[in-house]
């Protein structure tokens, strides 16, 4: 069979067998049926009239009262009219100026966390026009900044001992309202609720906490799961944000599918509220459909996806982007499965966006780096480094911490596979400097992968759409089946 798989700007075909399989979010398994359009308003208002686990925000708020909400930055939940943040905001601020709420009490933050400030135009893309237009012109609408010491609190530890430094403007509010979305995520299950709260609004040591190789790489974590000792971190921090704010967060979640329509919205209490939404979106998320393992799995970087330009050329990147999948896929990957993914890499590091990466690849060349986590003993070298923190700051780069978070999950896939085939690169020698096998085309991946590793019968996998639709996390039909490392109690994957 003839497929077509992301690479560069368009794709590349390349020729299967016959016996291929071939999964598709949304359409090999159809998606939960969304609420219509036309809904969605009155859903998210019912939602938002009957919160869960405390009071509605006509309630908690009153005239006078700081008012923030935080709001995660384009890389998550869609751009359409009826997306989630543009159709809850709107309302969220209707039971807020019930209350009495003046608008000047108002603040939007963008939850960029560590990665880089959304620009002008992307903040009126994920808000819409209506409402950019009311709060930009008055900078009532801010990008969270992790670097700024000024509007940043230290509230001490969790009992876990994790640091725990957040956004003063949210600490100082008297209404926090965080608008996320609980979308499967290979970073501890969902995004939304405290996951939201924990890395959208603090600092890179709290995200040094847990997206780092004692977290990442330990069995917990992959395949993911809500069950992870990093998810156990999330809602440590996001409660002890509560407790030294003495106020909880007032979340408005939305279950998202595949083309980011809304499902579900879950509003209130996260510690409540989280699990009930978890269990919605496992319906679609946890796709329980491989009714046999997989030694070969084959799927396309677009050159741009994701965090922006670039991640699927930066080598550093587009590792990361390869873990993703063994993360939520490794339930149905054989114990010798091999990775065949096309990338332009080209060479386009896109060092505005990652001005870090080239020296942290460099430094991996050399000076005793055998694996990925040896480069994580640099990772405040690099955190702390001025020149990188200004680009942060005011040039719309990732902070440089970020750099060390997709190292830690770049080496996942390492642990997990056989050998992971880059194919299609303009410049294969950055791609071996990964650790990477190059060919040409995944047809001749695949013969060196048949005659070195997985045999002349192997069970293909193909996703020709891994990463332009929102995700999956692959189960087999049998749960029973799923990898030991998979197990984890209460998890619906594992029986």
């Amino acid at each position: 069979m003839k497929l077509e798989f992301e690479y560069g700007h368009g794709t590349v075909s390349a020729e299967l067998p016959d016996n291929t399989d071939v999964f598709i979010p949304g359409v090999t398994v159809p998606d939960p049926v969304c609420i219509p359009e036309d809904h969605v308003i009155e859903a998210t208002r019912q939602s938002l009239h009957n919160p869960i686990g405390m009071l509605p925000l006509s309630q908690l708020a009153q005239k006078g009262s700081k008012c923030v909400i935080i709001f995660p930055d384009r890389v998550k939940g869609g751009e359409q009219a009826t997306s989630h943040r543009k159709v809850s905001i709107p309302l969220v601020l209707e039971e807020l100026y019930k209350a009495g709420v003046a608008k000047k009490d108002v603040l939007l933050i963008c939850s960029n966390g560590l990665h880089r400030k959304n620009t002008e135009q992307e903040i009126r893309g994920v808000l819409g026009d209506a409402i950019f237009n009311e709060f930009w012109p008055t900078h009532q609408i801010i990008n969270h900044d992790s670097e700024d010491y000024d509007h940043l609190i230290d509230l001490g530890t969790t009992e876990r001992g994790d640091p725990v430094l957040m956004n003063k403007y949210v600490y100082d509010a008297d209404v926090a309202v965080l608008i996320g979305h609980t979308q499967g995520n290979p970073y501890g299950g969902y995004s939304g609720g405290y996951k939201h709260c924990s890395t959208g609004i603090t600092h890179w040591k709290s995200i040094a906490s847990h997206h780092v190789p004692q977290v990442m790489h330990r069995p917990d974590f992959t395949p993911v799961n809500s069950s992870s000792l990093m998810r156990s971190k999330f809602d440590e921090i996001g409660m002890h944000m509560e407790e030294r704010m003495g106020k909880k967060f007032f979340c408005c979640d939305a279950v998202l599918d595949s083309k980011s329509r809304q499902i579900a919205i879950f509003s209130g209490y996260a510690k409540e509220m989280q699990p009930l939404s978890w269990e919605v979106a496992d319906k679609r998320t946890y796709c329980h459909w491989a009714e046999k393992k997989y030694d070969v799995m084959i799927f396309g970087l677009p050159q741009f996806f994701h965090y922006g330009d670039g991640m699927g050329t930066n080598p550093i990147m587009l590792m990361q982007a390869i873990s993703a999948q063994v993360v939520r896929h490794k339930r149905i990957m054989s114990d010798n499965c091999v990775i065949i993914c096309t990338s332009l890499c080209n060479g386009y590091f896109h060092d505005e966006l990652w001005p870090y990466l080239r020296e942290m690849y460099e430094m991996f060349q050399h000076d005793q780096m055998n694996i990925l986590p040896d480069m994580n003993r640099y990772g405040e070298l690099f955190a702390t480094r001025e020149d990188y923190i200004r680009q942060y700051r005011y040039g719309n780069a990732f902070h440089p911490f970020h750099g060390f978070s997709m190292i830690s999950s770049a080496h996942i896939a390492e642990m997990n596979t056989a050998a992971i085939y880059l194919c299609g690169a303009i410049e294969p020698g950055i791609a071996r400097g990964m650790g990477l096998k190059t060919r040409a085309t995944i047809e001749e991946a695949l013969l060196d992968a048949k005659k070195k590793i997985v045999g002349e019968n192997p069970n293909i996998l193909a996703l020709p759409l891994a990463f332009k639709t929102t995700a999956v996390h692959l189960c087999m039909k049998d749960s029973a089946l799923n990898s030991s490392t998979a197990h984890v109690a209460g998890h619906p994957c594992c029986g």
